[in-house]
Order: C-alpha cells, then sequence, then structure tokens
C-alpha cells in the first residue's frame, strides 16, 4: 500500500510539471498581444452576431420571462451555443414570476387646458384596475420626503405623479438613473401608506420623447397595493404643465395588468472545458429576457449574443482557455433575478469554484473598458491591463460593480466585472419600446464581443 500511494504521488508530480511545460509553450505560441489582434479582427469580420441579435429583437420580440417569446428565445440560444462550438450546453430550471399587461390609458381632464391623453406603460409586477379603472385628482410630488411632508389628508383618495427627473449634470448616467429609480420601485408602496389610490411616475428617460419606459415596482409587505404606471417624459412635463393652473385637474385611469402564479423557465448555459483548471469557473452572462414592450436589444440580448461570440470566438481561433469558461443566458433578471440566483445556488451545491464573473447589461454601445470589483494588489493588477488594450481604443479599467445576474456568485469568491460601454444614449432605449434591433450599432457590437472575450482570455491567462 505505501508502495502504490508513493507511485502516485510521483505520478502526479510528473503530470503537474507537464502540465507546466505545456502551459509555458503554449503561452510562448500564443503571444498575448498576437491573440488580441487575432480577436478583433474576428469579431469585426464576422457578422454571426449581429445576426443573433436581429432574431432576438424581432422574433422574439417581448421576451418577459414565463412567457412564450422567452422559450422561443430559450431554444434559439441554446442552438446558438450548439453551433459556436460549446463543449456542453444545457438547460437551467428557473422559477420565475408571470405578470401580463392589460390594456392601458390614461386621460387627463382639465376645465382650463382641456383633455389629452398620455402615454403610459404599466410598472412591472404592479397590481391592476378594474375593466373600468379608476379616476381622481392628481398630486405631483419630486420624492418621498415631500411626500411625507403633504401627508394623508391631502394625498389620502388621489392619484399621487411622482416627477423626479434625472440628475443631467451627472457625467455617469447610471449614477443619474439610481438617484431618481426609487420612485418606480418604491413609489407605490410609499404613497399607499398615505392612502393614494394609484402612481404615475415620470419615466426613467433623460430625454423628451414620448416612449414610457416600464421597470419593476415592488410593495412592502404591510401596505396595500395600488397600480403603479409610468409616463413618458414629454406627458410628464404636459402633466405638471397643466397641474400648475389647475389643482382640480382629474385623471382617468385604466391598467388591468394582473399577476399570476410564478411558473418555470430556464438559463441557458454552455462552456469550454478548461485545459489545466477545469474545476475553476469563469462565468461571462446577460440577461435573456425583456420586457414586453421592447425588442430587448440592448437590454439584453446585445448582452447574451456577446457571451455566445465569446465561445465562437475562441473555438474559431483555438483559444484554449486554463479554466473552464461558461455563457450564461439568464433568465429573469427584469423582475426579481431568480436566474442569477438559481445559477448561484447549483454552483455551491456542487461545490464550484468560481473564479470571475463578468456581466454585460449596460447596452452594446462602443465599449470603453471594464469595472472590477476588487481593491488592493489585485486591483493594480487588473487595471494593468488596460495597456493591452490602448491599441483598441478600450482605456477605462477601474473598480467597479459586476452586475445583478452575478452578484449572487460574490459570495463564493468570485471576482465580479461589469463591461462598461459608452452610457450616454443608453437610458433612451432602456425599458422602452425604443430599444430595437435598429438602435444597435454592427461595428460597436463587435467591439464589445472582442473586448469582453479579450479581458476574459487575459485574466485567465495571467491568473489575475
Amino acid at each position: 500500500m505505501p508502495r502504490l500511494t508513493s507511485d502516485r504521488r510521483k505520478l502526479k508530480k510528473i503530470y503537474i510539471l507537464f502540465a507546466l511545460v505545456l502551459f509555458s509553450s503554449l503561452l510562448k505560441a500564443q503571444e498575448p498581444g498576437k491573440v488580441l489582434t487575432s480577436v478583433f479582427d474576428e469579431a469585426l469580420t464576422d457578422k454571426t452576431a449581429y445576426s443573433q441579435l436581429e432574431y432576438l429583437s424581432k422574433n422574439t420580440k417581448g421576451r418577459l420571462s414565463g412567457s412564450p417569446a422567452s422559450f422561443k428565445a430559450i431554444e434559439y440560444t441554446r442552438q446558438a451555443l450548439i453551433n459556436a462550438g460549446a463543449d456542453t450546453v444545457w438547460l437551467q430550471k428557473v422559477m420565475v414570476p408571470n405578470w401580463k399587461r392589460g390594456v392601458e390609458n390614461c386621460r387627463i381632464t382639465s376645465s382650463k387646458s382641456g383633455s389629452e391623453e398620455l402615454s403610459i406603460t404599466a410598472l412591472g409586477l404592479s397590481v391592476g384596475t378594474d375593466a373600468n379603472g379608476l379616476k381622481s385628482k392628481v398630486i405631483e410630488v419630486h420624492d418621498f420626503e415631500e411626500l411625507r411632508a403633504i401627508g394623508r389628508k391631502r394625498i389620502e383618495g388621489k392619484i399621487v405623479f411622482f416627477n423626479r427627473p434625472l440628475d443631467n449634470k451627472l457625467i455617469n448616467t447610471f449614477s443619474a438613473y439610481s438617484g431618481a429609480v426609487n420612485q418606480r420601485t418604491s413609489g407605490a408602496s410609499e404613497a399607499s401608506k398615505y392612502g393614494a389610490i394609484a402612481v404615475i411616475v415620470r419615466s426613467m428617460n433623460p430625454f423628451l420623447d414620448n416612449f414610457p419606459h416600464t421597470g419593476v415596482t415592488h410593495y412592502a409587505d404591510s401596505v396595500n397595493p395600488i397600480p403603479a404606471v409610468a409616463v413618458s417624459t414629454i406627458g410628464a412635463e404636459l402633466l405638471s404643465k397643466w397641474l400648475k393652473t389647475d389643482s382640480t385637474l382629474t385623471a382617468t385611469l385604466i391598467s388591468t395588468c394582473k399577476i399570476y402564479p410564478d411558473t418555470v423557465s430556464y438559463n441557458v448555459i454552455g462552456e469550454i472545458r478548461g485545459a489545466l483548471k477545469p474545476h475553476e469557473y469563469i462565468t461571462v452572462g446577460g440577461h435573456l429576457d425583456a420586457w414586453d414592450i421592447a425588442e430587448g436589444a440592448h437590454d439584453d440580448a446585445g448582452g447574451c449574443v456577446q457571451a455566445i461570440e465569446m465561445i465562437r470566438i475562441y473555438k474559431k481561433l483555438g483559444i484554449k482557455p486554463k479554466r473552464t469558461v461558461r455563457a450564461v443566458m439568464f433568465m429573469n433578471e427584469e423582475m426579481s433575478s431568480t436566474g442569477g440566483k438559481a445559477y448561484a445556488e447549483e454552483a455551491k451545491k456542487k461545490g464550484e469554484i468560481h473564479y470571475a464573473a463578468l456581466e454585460s447589461d449596460r447596452g452594446v454601445m462602443s465599449p470603453r473598458g471594464f469595472g472590477f470589483d476588487a481593491e488592493g494588489t489585485r486591483l493594480e493588477k487588473l487595471k494593468s491591463l488596460a495597456s493591452w488594450f490602448a491599441p483598441f481604443n478600450i482605456r477605462d479599467f477601474d473598480t467597479g460593480e459586476g452586475g445583478s445576474d452575478i452578484s449572487p456568485l460574490k459570495a463564493m469568491g468570485a471576482l465580479q466585472i461589469a463591461f462598461i460601454p459608452d452610457a450616454q444614449r443608453y437610458f433612451s432605449y432602456h425599458h422602452s419600446a425604443n430599444d430595437t434591433f435598429e438602435q444597435v450599432n454592427i461595428r460597436e457590437l463587435q467591439m464589445g464581443s472582442a473586448g469582453i472575450a479579450s479581458l476574459i482570455y487575459l485574466i485567465d491567462l495571467f491568473d489575475l
């Protein structure tokens, strides 16, 4: 028995030595700079990802989790991963909300200004009205502090209109979004505490247009759920203007959306098996679901096809990662992020080691760089990768957060990475019917795909 153990140890040492020699020879043969050039060359001259994006946008429009369109998208991306050459492709069960939009209409009437129909859309997971709707006076507020100051006596029985715009002075549009979005996510819940019967929320859009932007809303357990809708920014401006001259203005609101019992859906996963550390995983993904009013090209079919493109490029160029690299199409990011939670829960049960995770969910405009949830020496090493990307004009490497789908992997030690494209136009599309295939520039999509594939290659290669 001792002899057998000794022989096994010798064999293990030989295997490790062989693996190191093999990796050293691969590194010399690959020459990272040349590999990155080949990745960009391939991405910029191939239209596979763009064609995939067109299919998802035009043939699975409105792929809200649990919908027929979402299942069509699941099957399409499963086959796309097979066609890309993934070693293994599978579906992972996810429980998702089952919310459906209904008839929507909002008409405001003023004795001084007349009558006008506003462009509205129900907020996800909102309760609805009955078929006849509801009618009441409207009271405008800008934040929860103003709501509290006004108090129940003046709010009870009225429709609350949250009209806080995004702060256009902020260069980072995601910071502007974060500073305004609580009126959408929690506005109905807060207004209900003071007896409001419904809320109308200004769309999370820095531009003036007539596209209402939806998004999820949540209710505290202790409040009575009330209907919640978003109004376009043009509609918000009109409503605010009329209220200034007529405080007796009324709104007639119909929104017959409904919440049904949760249903089954799936994450779509494809991987390339690691050559040296197959039991360590790097996840790259986007979310496959999209709001029912949108094609969801930027949010987030683009992120999904970029993850698939990474697999295709690696296989096409013969890039062999040390670790197992996965492309994941997460389901149900928009309403309750159960896709990301299910992925992390299964990984934990299997005892998987997750080394890093990247999410592309900020649109697919021109790539600017990457954000890393890291600090100290590791952050400095990651920031030093900028030198490899200088020839491709991708320069912003700094601290940041990964994304909602990959965030559960943080507790398992996975480095969180966010793909950061230029975001000045993003919130004109986000969660609206304006998010269409035509709003995506093919070269920007391709550059982002190449940047993501290159970053993962370097992180894996240099053990960063």
